[in-house]
């Protein structure tokens, strides 16, 4: 290559003041150039690049292409779909915070799947589990990173994908991109004993390229997370059950709440909404509202 010669590649990884660009079968080392710097823009994981080669594999980042997807948290652009990963033990899935991890999602407009984990310490309660979320309309995986069950289903919706994991630490994220794929070697936390939750083991945000040519992002665990900003009647377009009966309802602006005449409400009454999955969309539905009166 010549000095000065320019490629095209994406951030795998943004460490220490340098940006690591995947440029064909290689890693290059990258800075910013300088218009880039003063312009203060953000640069993400995930973002396409216009690289300017300067040595050896190293290289500046001049140029950021346009993206067709952004996370914030976790802050990574350019994704296809979401992994929402949790536990079925060891920590006890919290449907409040997959709930919202699922807006989330719906509301960047990139594909859903939903990993249940742990698998192996699972018995009473899997069943529901499942079932909450399949009635629902979502995609769901079973898998344990011990015994290696379900591993096949989710490398297959892994391929050719740019996938980010996401959901509470402790869950097994990066078991199960070990398993996968062992040369990965991710740093495993332990469960703590005394607050049943996992330790953050995950530092920052990485592309991890995988050998059926997906690429994942684990990002680090978090419990918490603001919904996007929404106007209250749109809330439902990103539970997907209510969709299916919101033609019904006798108000085209139906917040599925006090309202009469609600399709919605009638099904969940009747069993065809899972009545949690209903209850935190009305807990999401009031803080939507306090935060329109907010402003």
């Amino acid at each position: 290559m010549v000095s000065g010669d320019f490629h095209e590649g994406f951030i795998i990884k943004a460490y220490g003041g340098y940006y690591y660009v995947r440029v064909g079968p290689d890693v290059w080392e990258c800075s910013l150039r300088g218009r880039l710097r003063l312009e203060k823009q953000q640069i993400l994981v995930g973002d396409r690049v216009q690289v300017r080669w300067r040595h050896g594999l190293a290289g500046v980042i001049e140029k950021v292409l346009p993206r067709r997807s952004v996370f914030f948290r976790p802050p990574i652009a350019n994704v296809d779909q979401a992994v929402i990963v949790f536990a079925f033990k060891e920590p006890e899935p919290n449907p409040w915070l997959l709930d919202r991890l699922l807006v989330l999602a719906a509301a960047e407009g990139v594909r859903i799947q939903i990993c249940f984990n742990k698998l192996d310490l699972s018995d009473s309660g899997r069943d529901q589990w499942l079932s909450r979320y399949r009635l629902a309309g979502y995609q769901v995986i079973a898998t344990s990173a011990k015994t290696g069950a379900g591993i096949d289903a989710l490398a297959g919706a892994l391929e050719q994908q740019v996938s980010v994991f996401a959901g509470p630490s402790g869950v097994g994220k990066s078991s199960l991109l070990n398993f996968m794929q062992p040369g990965l070697s991710l740093q495993i936390g332990e469960i703590s004993a005394k607050i049943k939750r996992g330790r953050h083991t995950t530092r920052h945000v990485e592309l991890l390229l995988l050998e059926n040519g997906g690429l994942v992002a684990d990002t680090p665990g978090f419990s918490n997370l603001d919904l996007p900003l929404l106007k209250p009647e749109q809330l439902s377009d990103f539970f997907p059950e209510m969709n299916r009966y919101r033609p019904a309802c006798r108000f085209a602006g139906c917040l599925h709440f006090k309202e009469p005449d609600c399709a919605v409400k009638e099904a969940v009454d009747d069993g065809e909404i899972d009545i949690l999955r209903y209850q935190n969309y009305l807990g999401f539905l009031q803080e939507l509202k306090e935060k329109r009166r907010s402003f």
